[in-house]
């Protein structure tokens, strides 16, 4: 006999959650932004469930450090009264690279992640000078993609060298279009036979950095049925949550369902995108929103 898998709800607000949880995780890029602008409501959520007392840590696959991170929030127009820390992947990288000081290393990646390497003892050269790669995005991710990338690629996996990916993310929105990430390299790396250690989500190191966050923010630690991760990302926010046994809440963007934050979802969209999934998020939105 088979057994029937609960249906996962469809939430209009997320405030029906807001007492069952003390702290949120919650994903920047396709949560709080599209790359572009903010989302309001998802900035007021996140306002009215601290003035109610909970705790907000940003927790995201960029490739840079925290502090450059909450810059660009601002250029983008997210303010700094929504959240309370924020936990990055180029924060998890930047401690990996740390343990190859005076080594040098070769990147791929645009010239904003540079931020990733200051005061870590590395120097950058080429692929034949290299001990590793560390890949935080595409050199252009407005026209390429992973396989513009192929022989790159090549090259480094005859010297066997090891990649470090800042982003496993592998697509984002931004605006109203799909932009390849720095995963989407590593995973094309990964299936030629490259060994990749990844940063971020949905890997472990990056949730040990937040709940750290959150219990210094706090002054104690909290239990993790207290802590609820809100994201888009199937294999990033909702699988690394599952995997580390904290509740999670999805939100319908552009990279799993078109159109679902302006049109909104049902729940029978929502059961075909996690069928099969042993990642299930508690609940669903098509937008975060109080």
């Amino acid at each position: 006999m088979s057994i029937e898998t609960p249906s996962i709800p469809v939430l209009e607000s997320i405030a029906c959650f807001s007492r069952r949880y003390d702290a949120w995780l919650v994903d920047i890029w396709g949560v709080l932004h599209n790359g572009l602008r903010p989302f309001a409501s998802a900035v007021e959520a996140c306002r009215l469930f601290r003035e109610g007392g909970g705790v907000v840590v940003l927790i995201s696959n960029a490739p840079r450090p925290r502090e450059t991170v909450a810059e660009q929030l601002l250029e983008v127009g997210v303010p700094a009264d929504c959240y309370d820390g924020i936990a990055t992947s180029g924060d998890v990288t930047r401690t990996l690279m740390a343990e190859k000081a005076g080594q040098t290393l070769f990147h791929i990646g645009p010239a904003r992640d540079l931020p990733i390497f200051d005061d870590l003892g590395v120097s950058l050269g080429g692929v034949a000078e290299s001990a590793a790669v560390v890949c935080s995005g595409l050199y252009d991710d407005e026209t390429e993609t992973a396989a513009d990338y192929a022989d790159l690629l090549a090259e480094c996996l005859a010297r066997k060298l090891p990649m470090i990916c800042a982003n496993p993310d592998i697509k984002v929105e931004r605006g109203d279009r799909l932009i390849y990430c720095a995963g989407a390299i590593a995973k094309a790396y990964e299936e030629i036979g490259g060994e990749v250690i990844y940063a971020g989500k949905p890997y472990k190191p990056i949730y040990d950095l937040a709940m750290a966050l959150v219990s210094e923010l706090r002054g104690a630690d909290l239990p993790k049925h207290r802590i609820l991760a809100i994201g888009d990302g199937l294999h990033t926010d909702i699988a690394g949550a599952v995997a580390q046994n904290i509740d999670s809440v999805f939100v319908a963007s552009g990279v799993h369902l078109a159109g679902g934050r302006e049109e909104g979802v049902e729940a029978a969209q929502i059961a075909r995108l996690f069928e099969g999934s042993k990642s299930r998020p508690v609940a669903a939105l098509s937008q975060l929103i109080w």
